[in-house]
């Protein structure tokens, strides 16, 4: 039910552009996550990926969470996440949530690979996003 949430406000972000131009990202998925009642947990950067560019998580309290990614063309997907997922997205969160100079210090990188890996081969997203 989360997703469902998260894709009708991005469809709604989507209908509200004017000339085609987008919010930033991190600007839609906050907004998302105000009007869903959700809270954003990490919004990063996927460099080296051949086709996602960004990635963030909207966390929900029990009822669970919502990975958004954004390819290179700048189209937004969603999924859920499960619980073999969930200890993945603490890191994220607790990297995100850190101060900007252990993030200098500590490599999220691995741990955003494995997660958007492991989304893959659950089907939530193709090899292309």
């Amino acid at each position: 039910m989360v997703v469902e949430h998260v894709e009708l406000v991005l469809f709604e972000q989507s209908l509200r552009e004017s000339d085609g131009v987008h919010l930033p990202f991190g600007d839609r998925v906050a907004d998302v996550a105000e009007k869903t009642a959700g809270f954003v947990l990490f919004d990063i950067r996927l460099d080296g990926d051949r086709h996602v560019r960004r990635m963030a998580a909207i966390g929900y309290g029990t009822t669970g969470t919502a990975i958004i990614v954004m390819d290179k063309e700048g189209q937004l997907r969603c999924a859920s996440v499960n619980g073999e997922t969930g200890f993945l997205v603490s890191d994220l969160a607790a990297w995100c949530a850190s101060p900007l100079s252990e993030q200098a210090r500590v490599d999220f990188h691995g741990t955003a690979v494995m997660l958007l890996a492991k989304l893959r081969s659950t089907g939530h997203f193709d090899q292309n996003a």
